[in-house]
């Protein structure tokens, strides 16, 4: 370790003996007086902790890539090792880009691209919340707006900051901004195109997703037409015993439609999408053609009870899965609810077959690297006990799904390895600078395993290169020691089918 290192080190130990030793007074008799004042004390220190820690993530971007840690992006590295949410990560990144000191590509410093925040952050007289809006409102600036003018923009928001809160600060930010530029942004193409985007947000509780948007000209007029048509009264009604989707509906169907326009448009939504769905020509996803993919169990089916999951996991209600069944080419996937077993596929060739790619969608739910939230119709196939180039088959139970970086990143140099577990999960095993002891699984698809977890959870022992044993450490809840592997991989399609299959 260098010196300069070391030096850090005796610091940030200094800093943490200092806190344990505040964190052990007595606070119980203070006056009110002495309460405020070690409140006020200690906030200062945490509007100055961030100082330092933008200055060591600047630095460490210049030291490494993420890719050298065994991550896809340093939003991934941050996630991994402080388990904080990728947005979290994201706006630490986004400060330490313009409050941390910079470099030329010769290496000459440069001051950080926001000076006056970064030094007022530095002294603990600004806090994350000011810190946003400065940056917000800098980001805001025309493009006409000179360095000079830009710099004092900043300046003068951050003497304001130093005695006001981030509302007051907002709403002065906003002022200046009004006057930099009274008449507004001149409309053109490229202002549209930046604004255009349709979001669809979370689900809610009661199983309705919200969808924000803003349409340009062109996709108005596209939707103007297609409701014109599949919105009108009498168009498109769910509750009509027989729904008008073509041709002119009846006087009757328009007399008993009494839905809103709103409820129009959106039935009219779902008869295009299925409409486009049954035509053939969205091509394919990822191996398959483009389709509704949910899954649900065999006892929800026969007792008409329970919810589907859509490979976007998307949570549907059992009678809206049998009434789906009946239109376009959906495909559904059933599991036994006891066993959680599946119908087995297996398969003699390194690409998985379409039916295959069903399953694994259906059982995985996403991703199954922990942390990633990528959904199943946005994921590849994946060897996971061992690739098909070290022995391995192309059978369900020793494949799962993976978004194409975290497939790549698997069996590289320092990356990432995989194993199955004997209940059929991925277990991905993090290289050393990410490990700090975290689950292997990835439970955001399939939160429902979480309810009933394993009595007595142990390792998983495998074989084959990407499930050779990890050194000793503490187990975790849903972690099986049993091999998983069965049968010789010489065998054409791997090893039988599991017993008490449900199809």
């Amino acid at each position: 370790m260098s010196g300069t290192g070391m030096v850090l080190q005796e610091a940030v130990a200094a800093l943490r003996a200092a806190f344990d030793a505040v964190a052990a007074c007595d606070i119980d008799l203070l006056t009110r007086a002495e309460l405020i004042d070690s409140l006020d004390e200690l906030e200062t220190l945490w509007c100055q902790l961030p100082g330092l820690r933008d200055r060591l993530l600047a630095r460490l971007q210049v030291e490494a890539t993420p890719q050298q840690l065994g991550a896809k992006s340093w939003k991934d590295v941050l996630a991994i090792r402080w388990r904080i949410s990728h947005g979290e990560a994201h706006r630490r990144l986004g400060e330490a880009a313009v409050l941390a000191p910079r470099r030329t590509v010769t290496g000459e410093p440069l001051p950080a691209a926001l000076p006056a925040t970064a030094a007022a952050r530095a002294l603990g007289l600004i806090n994350a919340e000011h810190v946003a809006v400065i940056r917000h409102a800098v980001n805001r600036l025309p493009g006409f707006v000179d360095a000079a003018t830009r710099g004092q923009f900043e300046v003068d928001l951050v003497r304001v900051a130093a005695g006001v809160g981030p509302k007051a600060l907002k709403d002065t930010a906003a002022l200046r901004l009004f006057l930099l530029d009274q008449d507004g942004p001149v409309p053109d193409d490229a202002e549209r195109a930046r604004k255009r985007g349709v979001r669809l947000g979370k689900q809610r509780g009661d199983a309705m997703t919200p969808v924000t948007g803003e349409l340009s000209p062109e996709a108005a007029v596209v939707w103007e037409a297609i409701f014109a048509k599949y919105a009108a009264p009498g168009m498109c009604n769910p509750d009509d015993p027989e729904p008008c989707t073509s041709g002119t509906p009846s006087q009757a169907q328009i007399d008993n439609d009494h839905r809103s326009l709103a409820q129009r448009q959106h039935d009219a939504l779902v008869v295009v999408g299925r409409i486009a769905l049954m035509s053939g020509e969205l091509g394919t996803l990822n191996g398959l053609p483009v389709a509704v993919i949910i899954r649900t169990t065999l006892q929800d089916l026969e007792s008409r009870a329970g919810v589907g999951v859509s490979g976007g996991g998307t949570v549907v209600p059992i009678a809206d899965v049998i009434r789906m069944g009946a239109h376009a080419n959906h495909h559904l996937a059933v599991f036994d609810k006891a066993t959680g077993s599946a119908l087995a596929l297996f398969r003699a060739k390194r690409v998985a077959s379409p039916a295959q790619r069903i399953m694994l969608i259906a059982r995985d739910g996403g991703c199954t690297k922990p942390g990633c939230t990528v959904g199943a119709y946005g994921c590849q196939a994946h060897h996971a006990a061992a690739d098909w180039a070290d022995g391995g088959n192309t059978n369900v139970d020793e494949m799962g799904l993976a978004c194409g970086p975290d497939n790549r990143a698997v069996d590289t140099d320092g990356g990432w390895r995989t194993r199955m577990n004997e209940r059929c999960e991925v277990e991905w095993i993090p290289p050393p600078p990410l490990d700090t002891g975290q689950t292997r699984i990835n439970y955001h698809h399939l939160p429902e395993r979480l309810l009933n977890p394993p009595e007595e959870p142990t390792r998983a022992e495998t074989t084959g290169k990407r499930g050779e044993p990890e050194a000793a450490r503490t187990t975790e809840p849903g972690e099986p020691t049993e091999a998983t592997r069965t049968g010789e991989p010489g065998e054409p399609g791997g090893p039988a089918p599991p017993e008490n299959q449900a199809a």
